[in-house]
Formats: C-alpha cells, sequence, structure tokens
C-alpha cells in the first residue's frame, strides 16, 4: 500500500480516498441526495479493505462495512422506489431495550473471544464492543429511534483516540467529523420530534 507524509503523519491514498468518501456521503445524506448510496458504497469497500489489511487487523471493523454495504444497497433501492419521509415519533422503550441488550451482550462475548482466540485481531474486544454498537445503533436508524445518535456520539468518541493509535490519522479526523455531525443529528431530530408532536 503506498502510503506518504501529510503534516508529518504516515497515510496512504487509500484512507484518503475514504476520508474524502465518507465526507461527501454523509454530506449528500444529509441534503437527501440519492447519490450518498453509491459514495458510501465506495467509502465502506474502502474501509473493509483498509481495516482488514496486514498493518490494521480491526477484522469486526472490516466486517462491520460488509454489513452496512448490504444496508446501504437496501437504501438505494428503497429511495430509488419511493421518496422516504422521515418520522419521528418512535423512542426507545424497556421492551426494545431488553432486545437490545438480548442482542448486544452475547455478541460481543461470541465476537470477542473469536477475535481474540481465532485471529490475530488488534484490540479484539474494543473492536468487537464497537462493532456490536454500531450495528445496534444502524437498527435503531431503521427505527426511527432519536436516541441512536446517542449511541453513535459514544462509539464516535472511542473510534477517534482507537484510529489514532493504529496510525489512520485521517480516519480518526473523519470519525471526529461524524462525533460532530452526531451531535447535530441528535439535536435536529429532536426539534423535529418536538414539531411531529405539537402539529
Amino acid at each position: 500500500m503506498l502510503e506518504f507524509s501529510i503534516l508529518g503523519q504516515s497515510t496512504s491514498l487509500l484512507e484518503i480516498a475514504g476520508l474524502i468518501t465518507g465526507i461527501a456521503s454523509v454530506w449528500l445524506t444529509v441534503r437527501q441526495n440519492i447519490l450518498c448510496f453509491p459514495i458510501g458504497i465506495i467509502n465502506v469497500l474502502i474501509y473493509a479493505f483498509l481495516f482488514s489489511s496486514n498493518g490494521i487487523r480491526l477484522y469486526a471493523d472490516a466486517f462491520l462495512q460488509i454489513v452496512y454495504l448490504i444496508l446501504l444497497i437496501y437504501g438505494w433501492i428503497r429511495w430509488k422506489k419511493n421518496k422516504i419521509e422521515i418520522n419521528f415519533p418512535i423512542s426507545i422503550n424497556s421492551f426494545f431495550l431488553t432486545r437490545l441488550l438480548v442482542f448486544c451482550i452475547p455478541s460481543f462475548f461470541i465476537l470477542g473471544l473469536f477475535l481474540a482466540y481465532f485471529t490475530n485481531a488488534s484490540l479484539p474486544w474494543l473492536d468487537a464492543l464497537l462493532t456490536v454498537i454500531s450495528l445496534a445503533a444502524q437498527w435503531m436508524i431503521a427505527k426511527k429511534m432519536i436516541e441512536n445518535w446517542a449511541l453513535w456520539i459514544v462509539v464516535n468518541i472511542i473510534y477517534v483516540p482507537m484510529y489514532i493509535y493504529k496510525g489512520l490519522h485521517l480516519t480518526s479526523i473523519l470519525y471526529f467529523i461524524f462525533l460532530l455531525l452526531a451531535f447535530k443529528g441528535l439535536s435536529e431530530w429532536k426539534k423535529l420530534s418536538t414539531n411531529t408532536h405539537t402539529t
């Protein structure tokens, strides 16, 4: 993988491409532009390869990109069929929280054990935890639950220093931008939720 230095930090053309396509896909999503899906697909394919590379070995993160790929294809098909209007009446409840914990806790241990004992994964337990929480957050987006943003805030706060530790400095910048967007998303969805309930 071709590497060079930017501002004294080692990076690669692949990571730069991931940074550009990541920002573009999120910006297009905010604008509700259907091009967010093909750009997002390019982004997750880049990161699937990058995370699974020998120097990084974040295998759960690489697997997560493949799940995102499936969700992006599904979203692209749905948006092409009809314009989706976003509604925000649904919030988390105790029944959903119980189901979420039933999914997350065993999934974390199973994935963590697999990565720790059957692969040469770097940071297997942290990688597993962030992957499981990210999948839960993505599922909550599909359910239109405002609290998904709280999960994204938590994982992005952890992802930023983790990627710095792994030498993925541009990726850490990307996830810091994602963190800011998660705060914005939480704020915007709260406003829309309030407007929905008052109109």
